[in-house]
């Protein structure tokens, strides 16, 4: 056994943290909410107001290539990914799911660097907006405690 674990309190500290968001604005209303909701969660856990940038993006697609420009600049313990794909009548839905999910994973194992995925894959608005806020707020935890883990790992 390797020793005590960190209680859960200490794996949600995110005072010692820099933190990225990238907000895409597509379905702007579900966005907004995610984002709202994930930095209020970031600042009950202790991430100052001033050790985290929020940007915005067109669309879900855009969001790899911002993430991508933080991962590289090294200021970041960890990022965020905040979207909102609602299914259409066509297969772009598949392709921009599929494709901005693949590049946020790529990223995060690419730069091993936590990428909390909040970008919401829903049927329909109605599906979305009853995720949003508690998925805004999750991404928060999981950015911090991944935050957490890699720092005890290096």
């Amino acid at each position: 056994m390797f020793g005590a674990e960190k209680g859960s309190t200490d794996k949600l500290d995110g005072r010692k943290f820099s933190i990225g968001i990238v907000q895409a604005r597509f379905n702007e209303s579900v966005t907004d909410a995610l984002a709202q909701a994930c930095r209020q969660e970031l600042a009950a856990l202790g991430v100052e107001e001033k050790n985290i940038r929020h940007v915005k993006v067109p669309g879900a697609l855009e969001v790899p290539c911002a993430l991508q420009a933080m991962a590289e600049s090294d200021k970041y313990d960890a990022l965020i990914a905040l979207g909102c794909i609602i299914r259409g009548e066509t297969y772009h839905f598949e392709l921009v799911a599929n494709e901005s999910g693949s590049a946020v994973t790529r990223l995060a194992l690419d730069y091993q660097l936590p990428i909390a995925n909040a970008i919401l894959t829903t049927e329909n608005l109605a599906q979305a907006e009853v995720r949003q806020i508690e998925k805004g707020r999750d991404a928060a935890r999981v950015a911090i405690e991944m935050a957490h883990l890699l720092d005890e790992l290096a």
